[in-house]
């Protein structure tokens, strides 16, 4: 586990050690708005209805059902 306050061993050095990018250290989680689970989940229910749909064509239908979205 990588800990700030090492004196002897900088993040890097213990990045290496424990075989972590120092970016994936560094990394925070982007919050998710209820907006976009909200399309999330309406492009789950129209998947397992349609999952032959790319991605244009479910952002057509999402158009059409009044959702202003791009790809």
């Amino acid at each position: 586990m990588v800990k700030v306050n090492r004196p002897h061993f900088s993040i890097v050095r213990q990045c290496r050690l424990v075989g972590l990018s120092r970016s994936s250290y560094y990394h925070r989680p982007a919050v998710e708005t209820e907006e976009n689970l909200r399309y999330m989940r309406l492009i789950d229910e129209q998947y397992m209805l349609t999952p032959f749909f790319g991605s244009r064509q479910m952002t057509r239908w999402l158009n059409n059902q009044g959702h202003n979205l791009n790809r």
